[in-house]
């Protein structure tokens, strides 16, 4: 579980530029969201995406990063989601028989516009989606509400896990805090989708406040029948039903 503060992008070139259009490689997922801030190790071994991540090493250039909404990732091109996240690579490891092993960190959100299949990996034609209102009365009093329904959440993710989650201080600022906080959700991708898909910190922190709660519910239930299921095993026959 990733308790640090997204890392929000500074640099303009780490991403997709306001008010243009550019196009960029891009690599479909199957099971990843990423964010903003949010790192993400891939082992690179098709030839497609090599050759692709070798451009973007020796021409600077940012991947975007899509959930794939049909397709696979290994073989036939996949259909992406329409939004998604640039990732700029901060480590390489190259293995001598061309597999590459790399860390990418998730910097600004774009939308598809269009796409094009003139490479052997696919590119787009993207436009900038910033996040907006991050700064609004509602988003501090969302964050506001948000934040202790985080520590309960991780308070019963520790329990229902059995493992001991330590949570760092979370953020003041709304917009970081809904990136970190949808980092760290435990839950599907198509959940995680809609939360990268929202169009302002406030629907951000409104999404994962209703996310947080059932997620929590879910985990007192898990919690709850978890040692009912063991007191049960405990009698002479083994099996779950009372003795």
């Amino acid at each position: 579980m990733n308790t640090h503060s997204p890392r929000l992008p500074r640099d303009r070139n780490d991403g997709v530029q306001q008010n243009r259009t550019m196009q960029m490689p891009i690599f479909p997922l199957k099971n990843v969201v990423l964010f903003p801030g949010m790192l993400l190790p891939l082992h690179i071994f098709e030839m497609r995406y090599r050759e692709m991540i070798q451009r973007c090493l020796d021409e600077h250039l940012p991947f975007g990063v899509t959930l794939i909404a049909e397709g696979r990732e290994v073989g036939t091109p996949a259909t992406p989601c329409e939004v998604g996240t640039a990732a700029r690579i901060t480590r390489v490891e190259k293995l001598e028989d061309g597999r590459m092993n790399i860390t990418a960190v998730g910097t600004q959100r774009f939308r598809i516009l269009e796409l094009h299949h003139d490479h052997s990996y696919l590119t787009a034609s993207v436009s900038h989606f910033p996040v907006v209102n991050g700064a609004t009365q509602r988003a501090a009093d969302l964050s506001q509400r948000v934040r202790p329904r985080v520590l309960d959440y991780v308070t019963l993710l520790s329990k229902a896990a059995n493992v001991e989650l330590t949570l760092e201080q979370l953020p003041e600022d709304p917009l970081k805090l809904a990136f970190l906080v949808a980092i760290s959700l435990q839950i599907n991708h198509h959940d995680k989708q809609r939360l990268l898909e929202a169009v302002g910190v406030p629907e951000i922190l409104e999404l994962e406040n209703r996310l947080l709660s059932r997620e929590s519910l879910l985990l007192e239930y898990m919690i709850a029948t978890g040692e009912e299921i063991k007191r049960l095993n405990q009698g002479p026959s083994g099996y779950v039903f009372p003795n």
